[in-house]
Formats: C-alpha cells, structure tokens, sequence
C-alpha cells in the first residue's frame, strides 16, 4: 500500500523556507510556499546580496587606490556612479531571485504570491486560499529595527533596505551602530570616497566579535579617515532639508548629508497568526525553537530569523533543511550552532568559528592559542596587504581544534579550512601536515597549525620533557627528563601503547603484531657451551 504524500505549506520564501522546500520536495512530500516578497526574500533582494554586491564594488575601489605602490601608474582619480552602481546591484538580486525561482518551479512546488498566516491547525491562509498541511514552516524574516526619534523618511534617514533608491553616493554619511551591519556599510562607502561618521555607544566597533580582531578593523578605519565616535550614543535624528543632525546622549550633535540607521532587527510576524495558534515568542517577540526547529504547537515549525537564531543565511538554511528532514522521518541531527562559521564583510574580512578568545580568557573553555601575523606571509606581501592575522584555539593534550579566527581579504573562503577541521575533530597536527600552496594565504592557517603541534615523544628524542603551556600556548622553561627504558612502550619507532617492554624491541623475542620498529632484531640469545678444549671458546 502506497502511503499519501505529506503536505507541507512554507510561510517565507527566504533561504529558510526555499532551502525547506527543496528538501522537502526531494524527499516526495507536496510543497506549498506562500511568499510576497518574491522568492530569496529580503537576504537576496534587499540585505545580503545588494550589501555584499555593494561591498564588493567597495573592495575594487580599494584596489585601484591601492595601484600605485604595486607600480600601477592609474593616471587620475576614481570616482563612482552611484546610479550605475545601484542600478547593477539591484539587477544582480533581482537575477539571483529568478534563478531560485527557476529551481523551484523546477521541483514542481507551488508558490502562493500572498500574504500567509496561520488558521488553526494544519491550515494557511493565503490570500483568498485555505491551505491544509500535514506540517507547517513559518520562515518570514526580520524587519530594521526604528528607533525612536529616528524614524526613516528614506530620502535622507535611511536604513539599509533603502540604500539602493538613492541617486548619488552620500557626500557625509552618518552611521548609527558600530555591530556587523554598520562596520561594513560604513568601511564601503569610506572606500567608496564618502566622508563617513561612525557612531559607537560601546567603547569600540564590533563588541560581540574577537577582541584582537575588532580592535584591528577600527585602527583600520581610523586610518582610512573615518570619524569614530566612541560611547557614544544616538538619542534623536532629525532632517533640515538637505542634512541630517544626530543627537547624542551627552547632548553632542553631528551633522551630514545622510544618516544611516544600523541598531538591529525585529521579528516579521506580525498578523501571521502566531497568538492564535498558541505559538509561543520570547520577550523581543522572537519564535522560540528547539534544536529540530519545532515550536512550541506540535506540527509547527519555524526557521530563519523570524527565531533569533544566529541572523545568518547559512542558519536559516540549516533550520529549515533540519525541520524538513524531522517533519518527514529522516535521520537528522540537531543543529550546533558552536560549529557555524560566520563572516564580517569589513576589509580585511573578518571570519570566525568555534570557540572565542573571550570563553578561553574568562576559563569556559581551556585552550591552547597560536595568533600568527598575516605581515609574515608571501602572498600577503605581493599583494600589498598587511593587516591581518590568523588565530586557531586547540585542546591541550590532544590538540583537536576547537575554533579560530581569521582576519584577511577573503577571510570568508580561507574560514573553511578550519571549519572542516573542527566539524571532523582534526587536530593541529593533522591540519599542520596538510599540503597548501606556495605561495598562498592558506598557508598561514597551516603554519599557525604547526606551531600549535604538541610532539608528545619530544622526550625520548631529547631527554627533555616539553616545556608547558598555558593557555594561550605561551612555553615556560623545560626541565630534565628520566631516560626512556629500552624496549619500554614509546621508545622510537615502537607504536606500543601499554606499559609492558615490546618483544619487538627486546632482542631476541618474536616480533610483536602490533609493533611498527624498524629496528633491526637482535640475534636470540642462546646458553653458551664450552667448547672443546684448546678451541678458545671456554671461559
């Protein structure tokens, strides 16, 4: 008997609710996606892609500038066309949605364009449509967050959605919030000739992210030009025509063509049905989930940043990919958020995963730490790059890695290397024996590898034990150490691992099965006989 296809209806078309509908679909069940926004959802066309797009036209600037100390005579100054370089960026979203929506028609899934909300149990509204399912998704995304006093007009108080409607590049750009989202607009248009005004209320950019590395992007800012205005923060902004004013706290103001708002994100929920269905938010109206993405209403789940799980693509991906395979009988593993690998767009990128300096400084996690300058490596010096660094964090004794850090221009393709290591439970000297290539920038992973390989029979080669390491992998002095017994487990070349003496290694015993010496064997010992009288050999 053949059992029915399980229905499954998707609220959100972003890359938590396409990705769960692929899924979904791959594994036979008979998809619905309700969306209004157009397939990709806001990630694709109005915050990820256009950014990075943005961004990216940013980098190129800082390349031409940086032509003539590689010897490039550029022959004047370069200037962009913002109307150019908006109208390419919103081609590209838009380009990126139909190829989404092109594999999705592909898999035979039904979209909806609406507006969806939950009604009752195993039942979407959609538009003039009542959907049945057999299990629902809800993946619609977050909204800017409006401070108030500050509320957009999106001519000259802006957030970072309506960016892409100007006619001309911000002559003196205004940013308020110095997290992710503002460091990297602000590092683009500084590269991009803006004269730009970073506002902070912490006492640096960058709070959450790795100290060394944040610290690194802000004198890299500073130097570019940028103002930086510490703990400082914004009360009010208001519009004078052509010019904006942001009030601080301390009653300070700065004035500029335009102001950027970067203060975070709310949920997008609102009239989905959640109250009524008995779905449970947290204090900020964020979905709670578990670790399989299910709500708190058995056959509901959600994804993406509706949940305020980790705000990144690659997460709301995951989660909906982890509800599919759950709501539809498949193995799955719950998601581990620990093993995500994130990425900063500043320049140089910043890209992270595993464990931070912050849980190895405060004692959460014990850890070994390498930091090697990325000044140090070839590539880096042809290039005419200096800032940079890579950072790996490893377990004392076993030298598994635990996470790293790396600092450097496409810090978000070198990241992968150490998130394969740590997803595998690699060790430094596993990593450290891998071949790279000369002369590249992953090299410098591999080298930061190698400095953090504990030889462990350091001591029978030497007669020294290693010097220990605390934990941030700093030596303290040696001390002697006992002779190594002959034949005893450890000895070189013997792959022994009990303390028993290895018959390989004892002369005259049959080799052990286990035993990988390439010692030669001694000849067996045999009782000595006297010979007869006058040979020479009786003693």
């Amino acid at each position: 008997m053949t059992l029915p296809r399980q229905r499954i209806a998707i609220l959100g078309g972003g890359p938590g609710g396409y990705e769960a509908a692929l899924v979904a679909a791959q594994l036979g069940a008979d998809v619905t996606v309700v969306d209004s926004d157009g397939l990709g959802g806001a990630c694709v066309l109005t915050d990820c892609v256009p950014s990075k797009s943005l961004i990216e036209t940013a980098n190129a600037m800082t390349l031409l500038n940086r032509s003539p100390s590689l010897g490039i005579a550029s022959g004047g100054l370069h200037t962009v066309n913002a109307v150019r370089l908006y109208e390419r960026i919103i081609d590209l979203a838009r380009a990126q949605s139909r190829d989404i929506t092109a594999r999705i028609a592909a898999e035979n899934i039904k979209v909806i364009t609406a507006h969806g909300r939950l009604d009752g149990p195993g039942r979407v509204v959609a538009g003039d449509q009542t959907i049945r399912a057999d299990a629902i998704l809800v993946a619609t995304g977050a909204l800017p967050r409006v401070l108030p006093g500050a509320e957009p007009d999106g001519e000259r108080i802006l957030n970072w959605r309506q960016l892409y409607d100007l006619t001309e590049l911000p002559r003196d750009l205004i940013v308020v919030g110095s997290g992710v989202t503002g460091a990297e607009f602000a590092g683009a248009y500084q590269a991009l000739g803006s004269r730009v005004t970073l506002v902070s209320s912490r006492d640096r950019v960058l709070p959450q992210e790795d100290e060394d590395a944040a610290n690194l992007i802000e004198n890299v800012f500073r130097r570019s030009g940028m103002t930086v205005l510490s703990q400082a923060r914004a009360r009010a902004v208001s519009r004078d025509q052509d010019s904006v004013t942001v009030t601080l706290a301390d009653g300070r103001t700065v004035t500029g063509s335009h102001c950027l708002m970067t203060v975070g994100m709310v949920p997008r929920t609102e009239g989905c049905g959640l109250d009524a269905a008995g779905v449970k938010v947290d204090e900020r109206g964020f979905i709670e989930v578990d670790r399989v993405s299910r709500t708190s209403v058995p056959g509901v789940y959600a994804a993406g940043d509706c949940t305020g799980v980790l705000m990144l693509a690659s997460v709301a991906a995951m989660q909906g990919r982890i509800a599919m395979w759950h709501t539809l009988g498949e193995s799955v593993h719950p998601i581990r958020l620990g093993h995500v690998a994130a990425t900063i767009f500043t320049e140089p990128e910043i890209a992270t995963v595993g464990v931070s300096q912050r849980a190895v400084d405060a004692g959460e996690v014990a850890a070994r730490t390498q930091k090697l300058p990325l000044a140090t490596n070839p590539r880096a010096k042809m290039a005419g790059f200096r800032e940079g660094f890579v950072k790996l964090f490893t377990s004392p004794g076993t030298g598994v890695i635990l996470g790293g850090v790396i600092v450097a221009p496409r810090a978000s393709e070198l990241i992968l290397a150490v998130a394969v290591a740590m997803e595998q439970r690699l060790t430094a000297e596993q990593l450290a024996q891998t071949f790279t290539v000369y002369p590249s920038l992953s090299g410098s992973v591999t080298e930061t590898a190698r400095r953090l390989m504990e030889f462990k029979d350091l001591e029978s080669r030497t007669g020294r034990a290693r010097a220990p390491l605390n934990a941030r992998g700093v030596p303290g002095p040696g001390r002697p150490a006992p002779r190594a017994r002959a034949g005893a487990a450890g000895t070189p070349g013997c792959r022994r691992r009990t303390a028993r003496q290895c018959p390989r290694c004892r002369a005259g015993t049959a080799p052990a099965r286990r035993c990988g010496s390439t010692a030669p064997r001694a000849a067996a010992r045999t009782p000595r006989r006297p010979g007869p009288p006058g040979s020479g050999d009786g003693r």
